[in-house]
């Protein structure tokens, strides 16, 4: 498996840029409803109305095809869809489900007040039947599913919310254990409003992190981490401090295409080794057209500006209706982006 020889490079510090590591996060639909589909696009690829769910098992099968990202993130319950169609069938793109579901993922739905108050932990995967499609599995019984998730965990800085799940999230490390189950680690920022500034929220969540896994022993500890790009500074403190660890981003919201492009390139330089995005690949007007130039980018064989220039290129070709003008595509707008060349001319 590709995303098995990387993290191996990585680890061993033989890691080139070759090696960096692209999720595509198709598990909206753990956190919404028919929303979390994104459009369905005409021959003009202009949005129209939502997918349906089969026709988002299409679009996911076809970045599967494509043969570009090293995992699929997904619900166990597309991901059944998608063994039912053989899709992972010889590929080598790694499937993976969203093993727990914690109330600040939950936006998607419309009309909710659920993101408005703390995050709560919450899971409906069941481990056996993710990996076997049973609960009650033969031993020695061969894996039908998969045996990779994501694990999600806010930290608020409130005490109660903090130990709550974190004593969650010792739980399924203990449930994964039993079950021979590996996992990656994604750490969201607080979802509710808090007084730090950024710099020192970044600081907050880079102690928050390492503090949850010093006590995790080597057997149980995370494949790699997915947070949020909290800026260039906090992002080479976290990756710097061990060297054990696997850093990877999250996407975060739309944004432009330069900020997806600048995302994959800052996450490289200042240390991360994973991309994870969902809505910057989904609600694209090309998604592969998208995942090809983010694996250029990261490979470092065209810088940002230049991918965002290629990118046009080919909606242009395609026949596709860009969201934006080439001008205002180019512009970096996220604030954390932003902040790496205000560090630089520093």
């Amino acid at each position: 498996m590709r995303l098995d020889q990387k993290l191996a490079n990585i680890r061993s510090g033989r890691y080139t840029r070759s090696d960096f590591i692209i999720a595509d996060a198709k598990d909206s639909d753990m956190g919404s409803g028919v929303s979390g589909t994104g459009f369905l696009r005409g021959a003009d690829g202009r949005p129209g109305r939502r997918r349906t769910r089969d026709e988002f098992i299409e679009a996911i099968e076809a970045v599967v095809k494509q043969d570009i990202v090293d995992i699929m993130l997904l619900s166990a319950s597309n991901l059944d869809l998608l063994h039912e169609r053989g899709t992972f069938k010889g590929s080598a793109v790694k499937p993976a489900i969203r093993a727990n579901e914690t109330t600040d993922c939950w936006g998607g739905v419309r009309h909710n007040r659920y993101v408005q108050t703390m995050s709560l932990p919450f899971r409906t995967a069941y481990l056996p039947q993710v990996m076997y499609g049973t609960e009650t599995p033969q031993p020695g019984a061969p894996i039908t599913g998969t045996d990779l998730g994501l694990y999600s965990v806010t930290f608020n800085n409130d005490l109660d919310a903090d130990v709550r799940s974190l004593e969650a999230f010792a739980d399924f490390r203990r449930d994964a254990a039993a079950n021979g189950f590996k996992y990656f680690y994604e750490v969201f920022n607080p979802n509710v409003p808090t007084d730090l500034a950024p710099e020192a929220l970044g600081e907050f969540m880079n102690d928050c992190i390492l503090r949850s896994l010093a006590g995790v022993s080597k057997a149980n500890r995370p494949e790699f981490l997915k947070i949020v790009y909290n800026g260039p500074k906090a992002l080479e403190e976290l990756a710097g401090f061990d060297s054990t660890l696997v850093v990877g981003v999250l996407g975060g919201g739309v944004g432009t295409t330069r900020d997806t492009f600048e995302l994959v390139a800052q996450a490289e330089r200042y240390g991360a080794r994973v991309a994870l995005f969902g809505r910057k690949i989904n609600l694209a007007e090309d998604p592969l057209a998208m995942v090809s130039l983010m694996r250029q980018v990261a490979d470092g064989a065209v810088t940002p500006e230049e991918g965002v220039r290629a990118y046009h290129g080919e909606l242009q070709k395609g026949g596709f209706v860009p969201t934006r003008s080439l001008d205002e595509d180019r512009a970096i707008t996220e604030a954390p982006l932003k902040s790496a060349g205000m560090l630089k001319a520093a």
